[in-house]
């Protein structure tokens, strides 16, 4: 497939960034800033736009089959709760100029309900650090659900995500829907690589579409 990722160049969007590339798709990487992306490819082009400019996103994604995106407003912004929400509407609204209808984006566990109508970043436990970032995520999770066109997609990674310290790709998970997976500990974990494994298996086969879904061990 011909792909739109916004966010290539990040602790997610990278990961991405390399699944897609070594399962064959072709990916226009779409970034603020190109010099982050190291990595060549001949699959591979680096488009800088800014993603709440949202004419310039319009042109970096037309012409592709689906956009993925693994924006973040920076969780040191301290405007990251209306920056996350201005861009994520922006790239929303880029997507559907463009006649794109596959669109999957990468939230946040907070919008994950660990019982029945409560989502974790509701709760007294939720960390305050990542608070504005967590809710700005769940929120635009509220706005998407009300999207009619396209075929959205909206992923909530595990409570504990994780870079493998030596690039851990199992090759596997369990799926959820808007309650997180836990294991035999109790504990909600993903690595960051096989995150990236779940996202391009549900760019191919577009299992969750107008869905919220999950991943862990």
């Amino acid at each position: 497939m011909n792909v739109a990722l916004i966010g290539a160049s990040g602790f997610v969007g990278s990961a991405i960034l390399s699944e897609a590339l070594d399962r064959g798709h072709k990916v226009k990487a779409i970034v603020r800033n190109p010099e982050n992306i190291t990595l060549q490819h001949e699959n591979l082009s680096i488009i800088k736009a800014d993603v709440l400019d949202a004419d310039q996103i319009k042109s970096a994604v037309q012409g592709t089959d689906a956009v993925i995106s693994a924006y973040n407003s920076g969780w040191s912004n301290p405007d990251i709760y209306e920056e996350f929400l201005r861009g994520s509407q922006s790239i929303q609204a880029a997507v559907k100029a463009a006649g794109i209808k596959r669109y999957i984006v990468i939230g946040g566990a907070g919008a994950l309900e660990i019982a029945p109508g409560i989502q974790a970043v509701d709760t007294p436990e939720f960390p305050a650090a990542i608070y504005p970032g967590a809710s700005a995520a769940r929120d635009y999770l509220n706005i998407l659900k009300k999207e009619e066109e396209l075929d959205w997609t909206f992923f909530s990674p595990a409570f504990e995500m994780h870079q493998g310290t030596s690039g851990v790709r199992t090759g596997k998970y369990r799926l959820g829907s808007n309650q997180p997976v836990f294991g035999d500990d109790d504990r909600s974990v993903l690595s960051v690589e096989d995150l990236a494994l779940v996202i391009i298996d549900e760019l191919e086969t577009s299992k969750h579409n107008k869905q919220q879904f999950t991943a862990a061990y």
